[in-house]
């Protein structure tokens, strides 16, 4: 048994379309992202020593991506399978979809986290227990 949505985790990298004057990334949601953008936040101001997130999402999808600064963030299944990844260059991002549980910390001074949401905030949405978390993966892998 395993939490499917896991294995659709993967980092992104965006295109430079800056020149001479310094560098411009675009993104655009349904392309660059693997949704269309209905919500965007941005997380700043945390230190080194803040865990952000620890939730999962029974519907949102999300990328993250250090526009400045650098963070780290902790992907989780639920089911004994979990990684780490480094946000450091504004042009990269990671995709985390629906069901899995996300931690964001170790963050730089000057970190600002982007996150481009695929839904709009509906709090009934977040499992922030993360034995919840585990029994509903549970019985969706069942299904």
């Amino acid at each position: 048994m395993y939490n499917k949505n896991y294995d659709k985790i993967r980092m992104l990298r965006f295109g430079d379309l800056g020149d001479e004057r310094g560098s411009l990334i675009v993104v655009e949601g349904g392309g660059d992202v693997p949704f269309e953008i209905r919500r965007v936040f941005y997380i700043y101001g945390s230190d080194a020593t803040i865990v952000r997130g620890q939730h999962a999402n029974r519907r949102s999808e999300f990328v993250l991506i250090n526009v400045a600064g650098r963070s780290k963030v902790r992907v989780d299944d639920g089911l004994g399978r979990e990684q780490v990844y480094s946000l450091d260059t504004p042009n990269t991002g990671i995709y985390i979809p629906s069901m899995v549980w996300k931690d964001m910390y170790d963050f730089s001074p000057d970190s600002v986290l982007l996150v481009l949401a695929s839904e709009h905030y509906d709090g009934g949405e977040y499992l922030r227990d993360y034995a919840q978390f585990k029994a509903a993966v549970t019985c969706m892998e069942q299904k």
